[in-house]
């Protein structure tokens, strides 16, 4: 099993709250961020990186500041936020390394992840980040689907391994073309078993992974994962449902959390006030309730230790 180096471990435990959990804010989503900001089409066109920018400067200054770690995109936020002092001292930094969106294979219609060019170990260490963060998508059940993927994960693994830098390996499966959506929601918990499988193999040191349906598939991942911590996404789904996802992956042996549009989604707009009261009064109470299940976690674990 793959252990972290000094520095590694050093920088995971920045992302880490003083509990020993992550609890990080994800705010590196630009596609589906202008999605929620404006329903037309055009309009999304229309809202530049500088305007999402912005957009990304308040979630900092009145939600991730008051988290352990902000996961921003290297295109929209950076390096401002840390050059104007809105990401405070004490908030650690995941830079994400992928593109929005995703290619497909032509015949196949396979995913094929993008990265956000020239974004390498070293640019993310040269604009202030803790470490990085880098999404792929994976088909277990697909040899076929996976070999560009993996590839990705590999470079990428081995250039932060260089830089002795943290990389958090995210890992997203998706529903083929001419699947039977129910066929492939039964086999769900099975993939995210096998995409955290797949991405231990290609040496991951952290995993980002979606909620993978049952406690028995956490606790799968977590026996398999060892010493490799793994925290548990929002996937965009309400807020309600977050909470009881979280408090069972944690239950079951994860580290923590990575949220993002649960904890923000119906706060953002493109009224700064607006933007910045729903921020202070809806979304940080949110982070709160995640953090006080992560906190009840932690101690637990100490009773039962």
């Amino acid at each position: 099993m793959t252990k972290m180096t000094t520095s590694e471990l050093r920088a995971y435990r920045q992302i880490c709250g003083a509990d020993g959990m992550m609890m990080v804010v994800a705010c590196d989503q630009r596609g589906a961020m202008r999605k929620l900001l404006a329903s037309d089409p055009a309009a999304q066109a229309k809202i530049g990186a500088g305007e999402l920018g912005q957009v990304k400067a308040d979630i900092i200054a009145h939600l991730a500041n008051e988290a352990s770690c902000v996961l921003l995109d290297p295109v929209c936020a950076l390096p401002h936020v840390v050059t104007e002092g809105v990401l405070a001292r004490d908030t650690a930094l995941l830079i994400g390394l992928d593109d929005s969106g995703w290619d497909a294979e032509e015949g196949t219609g396979y995913r094929l992840s993008k990265l956000v060019p020239g974004v390498t170990a070293r640019r993310v260490r040269a604009l202030g980040g803790t470490g990085a963060k880098l999404l792929v998508y994976l088909r277990p059940d697909l040899p076929a689907a996976n070999g560009y993927n993996l590839g990705i994960i590999d470079a990428c693994v081995a250039d932060f391994a260089r830089e002795d830098l943290l990389l958090v390996v995210e890992i997203l499966t998706y529903q083929v073309e001419g699947e039977d959506a129910a066929e492939y929601g039964a086999q769900f918990p099975d993939l995210i078993v096998g995409c955290a499988r797949m991405a231990l193999d290609h040496g991951a040191k952290v995993l980002k992974l979606p909620y993978p349906g049952t406690e028995a598939a956490c606790r799968e991942i977590s026996a398999m994962a060892g010493e490799v911590p793994w925290a548990v996404l929002s996937a965009g789904v309400d807020h309600e449902t977050f909470l009881g996802q979280v408090e069972t992956a944690v239950r079951a042996g994860a580290s923590g959390v990575i949220a993002g549009r649960s904890l923000w989604k119906d706060c953002i707009s493109l009224d700064p006030e607006v933007r910045r009261e729903r921020l202070r009064t809806i979304a940080t109470p949110r982070l709160r309730m995640i953090q006080e299940i992560l906190r009840a976690s932690r101690g637990e674990t100490a009773q039962a230790a």
